[in-house]
């Protein structure tokens, strides 16, 4: 989970700051009272709080709660935060909590916490503390009518979801927004098997370090260098951390899929919604895209009471609780405000109708917006049901198609991987994740051309499309592949290419712009609990779940392929000798590798896309 609680998200678009800029008004300007407290929990440990209620309240009001890993003293009156404005000026009973072992709270901090043992009155975890901040909330906060929301981002968005796993009776509806959810399957420390090693590095020492977020000191602005010049991941612990880093710790205990990454997935702690849910997801969220649609997912199959939501957007991590939303990184949305449009017309109604009653209560099962033709759209389910699947297959010469290969074309491409000379993710220099300067927050976004030139990437193209093809739903990538060595990463990208000379936006000629990506680890092809070394020149199908997407590419634009076998240093390097663990990978295991991408009869790699005729 990450540093963008939902208001640093708000208060903070490009650096790691504090909140100074959110008092530039003074207190006695404020439309709530602020008063700070600490809240006892069953074992006795007291976590602090700052609860705002409004000065001019007439009327008993619900509360709002938020709890957060990232530190809450320094929050402005609600008003003054953007991200919670227009639910402010409407009147709740606003609470920000410091999670057990974090800044002003007591206790010991553990990162995505397991549950606890119910059967022990004393255990604890992180729903038992938000039941016992609620029960405490009800009885010395007076005014207020009985129900609690929950809401937030990332770790604020986890904390959410896990409340609602096992709720207090007056917490009536959460709104969480990029939880992730399987740490070991998608988002923050692993995809599909493969570690995202600057993410979980920078964060786990941020973290862990002290009670407070500190940075690491690389001593290199281009961070992708001290990455490649750190070497084997035993480095870390050897060089610089010397074993005191909890979770760093637990990544080298428990290289594959086992109990120790199962206990902390969403799927196993959620069985059906309990109240009200919405889930909220970023098309272009860099840390948790995959956790809301995993969640939405795993409570739809038990939803009998319709009370399971899901909202996506064309945003970064968090984006939707700042600013207006008109555009992301170089991508630009028609002028429409859907940043502005979430908080106010999506976010502040559904609390509304659910913790006060007002409204009509009608909300949609699914609220996308649509990027390409750049709309919002409602779906009676996700995916939805209207599309259909079409395969888009790679052929030789670099072309993509609708149609399958024939007999007569070439059997596969390859190229050499080089661990030495890792393919980067994003344009370098590679800012550290939350340093100065950093350009983590759009590189999703970014422009694929960056690594068009590079022998070790693989792209294949449509000719120019003469109608829009609108994809909405779930992709699944078939590569049929084969390597040289005993194991590979797969990287798939897919990519609307904008006409070669863009008149609505000239700077926009030619943009390569990825729509969905993602990375398998060879050696899971079959188990993430189980890994096997991969045969040397064999050809098998590696299934790459590349997640949901709702986009137009339009006519006049190309749909593109790539495939890669690095992404460094959000992904770490394979060795590409099988070794059990590569968190325990000596320097001679790295080692060169042909790859080969077939698309032949019989072995013929596509997209698997849901087209909406």
């Amino acid at each position: 989970m990450k540093l963008f609680s939902a208001f640093v998200a708000a208060f903070m678009l490009l650096s790691f700051s504090t909140y100074a800029s959110a008092f530039t008004n003074k207190p006695d300007s404020d439309k709530y009272n602020r008063r700070e407290v600490m809240i006892p929990m069953r074992d006795g440990v007291k976590l602090h709080a700052v609860v705002f209620t409004p000065k001019n309240q007439t009327e008993k009001l619900p509360f709002l709660m938020l709890r957060t890993p990232y530190g809450v003293n320094g929050y402005p009156s609600p008003e003054k935060m953007g991200y919670v404005k227009d639910m402010a000026e409407d009147g709740y009973i606003f609470v920000f909590e410091d999670i057990r072992g974090r800044y002003l709270s007591e206790g010991k901090y553990a990162m995505s916490r397991v549950s606890r043992d119910k059967k022990d009155p004393k255990a604890i975890d992180e729903s038992s503390d938000t039941y016992d901040t609620i029960d405490w909330l009800l009885k010395n906060i007076p005014d207020n009518n009985g129900k609690v929301g929950e809401y937030g981002i990332s770790y604020d968005g986890w904390t959410s979801i896990i409340a609602a796993s096992d709720p207090h009776p007056a917490l009536v509806a959460v709104s969480e927004q990029a939880t992730p959810s399987d740490m070991f399957l998608n988002d923050d420390l692993h995809h599909n098997g493969a570690f995202r090693l600057s993410y979980a590095f920078e964060y786990a020492f941020m973290e862990e370090i002290s009670k407070t977020d500190s940075l690491f000191q690389f001593g290199n602005y281009d961070t992708y260098d001290w990455y490649l010049k750190l070497g084997p991941l035993s480095n870390i612990n050897d060089k610089y951390i010397h074993g005191k880093l909890p979770s760093w710790n637990s990544y080298i205990d428990h290289p594959d899929y086992d109990d120790f990454w199962k206990r902390q997935s969403l799927p196993y702690r959620l069985d059906s919604p309990r109240l009200a849910i919405q889930h909220v997801s970023g098309w272009w969220d860099q840390e948790d895209m995959v956790g809301p649609q995993s969640a939405y997912q795993a409570l739809e199959k038990q939803d009998r009471h319709n009370r399971n939501f899901i909202v996506m957007g064309p945003w970064r991590h968090g984006g939707w609780a700042g600013g207006e939303g008109t555009s992301l990184g170089n991508i630009k949305f028609d002028g429409q405000t859907t940043a502005t449009y979430f908080r106010k017309e999506i976010q502040a109604k559904w609390f509304a109708w659910y913790l006060k009653g007002k409204g009509d209560g009608k909300f949609a099962e699914a609220i996308s917006f649509q990027t390409g033709s750049n709309q919002w759209k409602n779906y009676t389910a996700w995916p939805p049901k209207e599309s259909s699947i079409k395969n888009i297959y790679f052929h030789a010469n670099g072309k993509l198609s609708f149609s399958p290969p024939s007999a007569t074309e070439g059997k596969f491409d390859s190229y050499v991987s080089d661990p030495a000379r890792p393919v980067p993710y994003r344009a370098r220099p590679i800012e550290e994740t939350y340093g100065p300067g950093s350009r983590w927050y759009f590189w999703l976004t970014e422009d694929q051309r960056f690594v068009d030139n590079r022998p070790d990437v693989l792209s294949w193209q449509t000719d120019t499309l003469t109608e829009d093809v609108t994809v909405t739903g779930n992709l699944l990538a078939k590569l049929y592949a084969a390597t040289s060595a005993g194991d590979a990463d797969w990287v798939v990208k897919l990519i609307d290419v904008y006409p070669e000379v863009y008149k609505k936006e000239l700077k926009m000629s030619g943009y390569e712009l990825m729509i969905a990506a993602d990375v398998l680890r060879g050696r899971y092809r079959k188990s993430l609990s189980k890994p096997e070394p991969m045969t040397p020149g064999k050809v098998e199908q590696y299934d790459i779940d590349l997640h949901g997407i709702d986009h137009v590419f339009k006519k006049g634009h190309k749909i593109m392929v790539q495939v890669q076998s690095s992404w460094f240093p959000i992904i770490d390097r394979n060795p590409q000798k099988y070794v059990p663990s590569i968190y325990k990978a000596k320097e001679s295991d790295y080692q060169k590798a042909t790859e080969m991408i077939y698309h032949s009869v019989g072995a013929a790699s596509c997209i698997a896309l849901p087209v909406v005729d």
